[in-house]
């Protein structure tokens, strides 16, 4: 049984969410101060907490940032009734699971609920002080691999390239579009390569505070910097023997780049605050959604670390393009929620099917699957049907306000100047986001499958246009 930890002033909404999830089969305790929170966590080992932003000694953005350093293994899901975009944006480059606004759609939080507690590595170790200890590591460690190879050409082009690539020792840099499986690519060249017996670490670069980048991938010593109370070993350092992959590594600050530039060239990583020379043996990959050499042409990304972290190139590839591969991934996902949900839904209604290869998958992958483990959930039968799939993915316009132009401007016998494109794209824009987050009551999930971008780009153009 998973235990969460609820954390809530508002003691009858506590008790409503409470007995939902214990309905629900969770074990549930609950508390209403940041400092009580702390307390519990430092003696029980919660696998997921929930709080709310506002409480009565604190704010729940101070829980997250104190569990994720304490505890990193610890999944936080964020509840406010407060829609502010740059709590929301702070909050999941801090590592927050998800963040939600009240009130809150019941069957979204147990979803929600579920698929935090299922991305958590399974372990049956008891809470002594070597497994409390191995909790305050930020390594996150993959879990059971849900690559599939495909049966499209692209597929088997895709799969020859990564049996070619994992037996060297060659640095790659993994391309392609959020949802894509850059990870499970990755994860892949790992298990084939001489290093699958070593540790393979994902580290998201682009949640890792600025401040403290430095110090989480190559470590630091005691007094280094207010707050260093002890040494602390990096994930290069614990790498060592294995793999590292460095997710949206277009995130990293300038002095990181030089950095990560001198670890590659020497072999050698030198801690924050120290003055000796550590050996690593680690093979880099890294994946970006983002154009590097775009960012390297302006100045934000070095090209001399770009060509050291591209000994070789491998592009993901969009599920839009990879249709007839959608059947295997389909499979796949429908036996890994049947596992996690202990059902046992068979497969899926024609009507599914025709709707899934009519639908253009914007978020790739990790679209279908939170579909199918959202539909798993609701399903009471044998088959997904229809019904337990969101309407967007069948009637994806369904929702936008009449009137609204998809053209980002109207023509007309004259051109207008660039500066007259950019500027009367940007008023669509905002008009179009702002519309459609009226119509879905600011379901920012909802408004990304609509707008088809995933949820960090909307939280930025929201962030960026004042849409609050």
């Amino acid at each position: 049984m998973k235990h969460i930890l609820l954390v809530e002033d508002d003691l009858t909404y506590s008790r409503i969410v409470k007995s939902f999830l214990e309905k629900n089969g969770f074990a549930v305790q609950t508390a209403i101060k940041v400092k009580e929170a702390q307390n519990l966590i430092n003696t029980f080992p919660f696998d997921l907490i929930i709080a709310d932003f506002r409480l009565p000694d604190g704010t729940g953005m101070e829980l997250l940032q104190w569990s994720k350093a304490a505890y990193s293994q610890i999944q936080v899901i964020l509840i406010t009734h407060y829609s502010d975009i740059k709590i929301a944006i702070k909050a999941m480059k801090l590592g927050a699971f998800e963040y939600i606004t009240k009130p809150i759609n019941p069957d979204e939080l147990l979803a929600t609920v579920i698929e935090s507690l299922s991305s958590k590595p399974k372990t049956e170790t008891p809470f002594t002080e070597e497994s409390k200890a191995e909790n305050k590591s930020k390594a996150v460690r993959s879990s059971k691999s849900s690559y599939v190879i495909g049966r499209s050409l692209e597929s088997e082009k895709l799969e020859k390239h990564v049996q070619l690539v994992a037996p060297t020792d060659l640095s790659v840099l993994v391309l392609g579009e959020t949802g894509t499986g850059k990870e499970l690519i990755s994860k892949r060249i790992h298990e084939l390569s001489p290093r699958k017996n070593g540790p393979f670490i994902a580290i998201d670069c682009g949640a890792l505070p600025k401040e403290l980048a430095g110090s989480e991938l190559f470590g630091h010593v005691k007094g280094a910097f207010t707050g260093a109370l002890d040494n602390k070993t990096g994930h290069f350092e614990t790498a060592t023997g294995g793999t590292i992959l460095l997710d949206e590594i277009g995130n990293l600050s300038y002095d990181v780049q030089i950095q990560l530039l001198r670890a590659i060239q020497e072999r050698t990583i030198r801690k924050i605050g120290g003055n000796k020379e550590i050996e690593i043996d680690v093979r880099i990959i890294a994946a970006t959604n983002e154009n590097l050499i775009l960012q390297t042409g302006e100045g934000h990304f070095r090209e001399d670390l770009y060509h050291r972290l591209n000994e070789f190139t491998l592009s993901a590839i969009p599920l839009r393009r990879r249709i007839e591969d959608l059947e295997d991934f389909a499979m796949q996902f429908l036996q890994e929620s049947n596992e996690r949900l202990s059902k046992s839904v068979k497969g899926f209604s024609s009507e599914v099917w025709e709707i899934f290869m009519a639908y253009d998958w914007p978020g790739n992958l990790r679209e279908l699957k939170n579909i199918i483990k959202r539909a798993v959930l609701l399903s009471s039968g044998i088959l997904v049907e229809k019904d337990a799939l969101p309407v967007d993915i069948y009637q994806p316009y369904g929702l936008l306000p009449a009137g609204i132009n998809s053209a980002p401007f109207s023509i007309s016998n004259e051109l207008p100047s660039p500066q007259d494109y950019k500027s009367h794209w940007i008023d669509q824009e905002k008009e179009l986001i702002q519309q459609v987050l009226n119509n879905t009551k600011f379901n920012k999930s909802k408004t990304a499958r609509i707008l088809k971008m995933d949820r960090k780009t909307l939280y930025s153009k929201m962030e960026k246009y004042g849409l609050n």
